[in-house]
């Protein structure tokens, strides 16, 4: 499960050692930890970081299977992370250090930058390979988030993009040797502590505020 730890300034919150996806469990631990990044005074920043082969790879999609009767439930709590990372009222950088697949690709996406390990990797949409449309929340999020040209290829291909292509398309602000990128993470967001707090979300959710209005439409998340 996620942990939450603290280095001076930034929080760093590391999602765990497997593939990270989205349970309802895991979800409501992000939520907690969040929770304690927003009570908190003065500077802060967020790094969100992961260990072993997986950044994260999206939703659960054995506990969906199995709970077929709460989608639409489970869509509006993946789309209420999605809209919280989004809005958070403070610094946010995602420490991509594995693969980052679908509804984890989004939830990175929903940070304000991201470091990629250089060699080895993935940041992928694979919804077009798996026959699972983006609903309007999650559309709205990739698009506002990438260029025009790059939210066309990633989400009609389903490309897996490594760190130098991943750069190269402006999905991620820096790539790093594996053993820098939680490093460079944390210096990234040590440098933009200061500006934590009302203000910062402000302009956030007037920056956003089409996309966090379509992730938290629970009348029709579907579409």
């Amino acid at each position: 499960m996620p942990i939450l730890d603290r280095e001076d300034d930034v929080f760093v919150l590391d999602l765990g050692d497997g593939e990270n996806r989205f349970h309802p469990d895991w979800i409501a631990a992000v939520h907690a930890a969040l929770d304690e990044v927003e009570k908190a005074d003065g500077p802060r920043a967020l790094v969100t970081a992961a260990t072993g082969k997986f950044w994260s790879n999206g939703l659960d999609l054995d506990w969906l299977f199995a709970h077929a009767d709460r989608h639409e439930e489970y869509v509006v709590s993946v789309h209420g992370l999605l809209a919280r990372t989004l809005s958070l009222p403070v610094v946010t950088v995602a420490a991509l250090q594995g693969h980052t697949f679908a509804a984890g690709a989004m939830l990175s996406l929903a940070h304000d930058f991201r470091v990629m390990r250089a060699d080895r990797g993935y940041w992928c949409l694979p919804e077009a390979d798996i026959n699972i449309p983006f609903t309007p929340g999650m559309s709205a999020l990739i698009q506002s988030r990438l260029t025009a040209r790059t939210a066309h290829e990633a989400m009609l291909t389903a490309r897996r993009y490594g760190g130098t292509d991943a750069l190269a398309a402006g999905l991620v602000d820096r790539v790093t040797d594996e053993d820098s990128v939680r490093r460079t993470a944390v210096e990234t967001a040590r440098a933009q502590a200061v500006k934590a707090g009302p203000t910062l979300g402000t302009i956030k959710a007037r920056m956003y505020a089409s996309v966090l209005e379509t992730l938290r439409d629970t009348a029709a998340p579907l579409g």
